[in-house]
């Protein structure tokens, strides 16, 4: 690559240095760099400096125009070199891009971590004495896109995952100018090695049968095995497409919202007895244990009609509830419930409170998308082992 070598005007310099304050004094030797550093490409293009003859000139200096670029120390107006047929051009604003990284990647970080667009302009306009558009902040977060779509569609065969958590979480979204409902799915896992693992994502329309079953095949078509173990809530559609899209895989009922479902069918009062012995269920250590203290919660309670409806719930729900009690001891605590995902939906749904309402379904998959890969690269990535803890 040729080596351009100028010369700065260091009276014009001198000046700002004299009359204006630091920040005009860097913005007066940038400006002094990138023009000089312009006329100079435009010097090597035409293969002839100023006022010289030569025979290899491919074109002639057409004077300049002026151009705004946008950097952290402000923005800044550079004068820049045209040519007669106009085929001469900078590469000054694409290695900058109107903005420079440093800049662009603060801004994408404040989006990701839940800062409104409005919230983003202000701080922009104080850091850099310019006000930008929402325009502007939307068009820069479209560069998420190519990072959250890798990440997302990334090969998932080449590590097995024995236990799969899944879940749907609602937002709101413009759509052919109304605003509608819209769920978002998630999917984690635990790897063979104990550690968690954000799997991917899908925007869809409300939960279903035929919803869940495509995330699960976009799962499948990245290469996820069927897993031993699926931990959700007890959505009907959701059970249906884990039966179908994963022959041999049980399925574990939510211990936590399995449990809130009981207590919300007992009665106001007097429910103290029953509610420790739905407990210790649920605390036994052995599936013996666990057997008999539903059998004698079953004996003691079951005759009573105030406690019909809850224990009609326990019954319908139990053998789905205690599929954990099949794997080892030292994980089942880990693999029980969906609280850990219950717990990822909340730092999902903190920036989305921010938003409120997404312009369109791709918005919505890139912020989604973004927290997620945050999340993962800052806690789960950072954990050595479930079983560590």
């Amino acid at each position: 690559m040729t080596q351009l070598q100028f010369n700065l005007n260091v009276d014009v310099l001198k000046e700002a240095i004299m009359n204006s304050n630091l920040d005009m004094v860097i913005k007066s030797a940038i400006v002094l760099v990138l023009n000089e550093f312009m006329e100079k490409e435009r010097d090597e293009f035409l293969h002839a400096a100023p006022y010289e003859r030569a025979v290899e000139r491919r074109d002639y200096r057409n004077g300049y125009y002026d151009r705004e670029l946008l950097m952290s120390i402000g923005n800044i107006t550079l004068k820049v070199p045209r040519t007669r047929n106009g085929e001469f051009s900078t590469s000054v604003f694409e290695k900058y891009a109107r903005c420079d990284q440093a800049l662009v990647l603060s801004m994408l970080e404040m989006v990701i971590n839940g800062v409104s667009t409005r919230k983003v302009t202000n701080i922009v306009e104080q850091l850099c004495g310019k006000n930008v558009s929402k325009s502007f902040i939307s068009s820069l977060t479209q560069k998420l896109d190519p990072i959250v779509n890798e990440w997302a569609t990334r090969p998932l065969n080449t590590t097995y995952y024995p236990f799969l958590f899944v879940d749907a979480m609602y937002i709101k979204v413009r759509e052919h100018h109304r605003v509608v409902s819209k769920a978002v799915y998630v999917a984690t896992a635990i790897t063979e090695k104990n550690t968690r693992v954000i799997l991917g994502l899908s925007v869809d329309h409300v939960e279903s049968f035929e919803s869940w079953s495509r995330f699960f095949q976009l799962l499948k078509s990245r290469g996820l095995q069927s897993p031993k173990l699926v931990i959700s809530d007890a959505h009907q559609g959701l059970q249906s497409a884990i039966q179908r899209e994963f022959i041999g895989t049980a399925w574990q009922r939510c211990n936590v919202h399995f449990k809130r479902n009981i207590i919300n069918k007992l009665p106001k009062k007097n429910t103290t007895e029953i509610r420790t012995m739905i407990k210790r269920v649920f605390d036994a250590v052995t599936i013996e244990d666990v057997r008999q203290f539903k059998d004698e919660l079953m004996s003691q309670f079951g005759s009573e009609p105030k406690f019909e409806k809850a224990l009609a719930i326990f019954e319908d729900g139990f053998e789905d509830t205690i599929q954990y009690m099949s794997f080892p001891q030292n994980i089942r605590c880990h693999i029980r419930s969906t609280n850990s995902l219950e717990r990822l939906n909340q730092e999902i749904r903190r920036r989305e409170r921010v938003i409120r309402i997404f312009p369109n379904t791709q918005s919505a998959y890139r912020l989604v998308g973004a927290v997620l890969m945050y999340y993962q690269e800052t806690i789960y990535s950072k954990r050595k082992t479930l079983l560590s803890r």
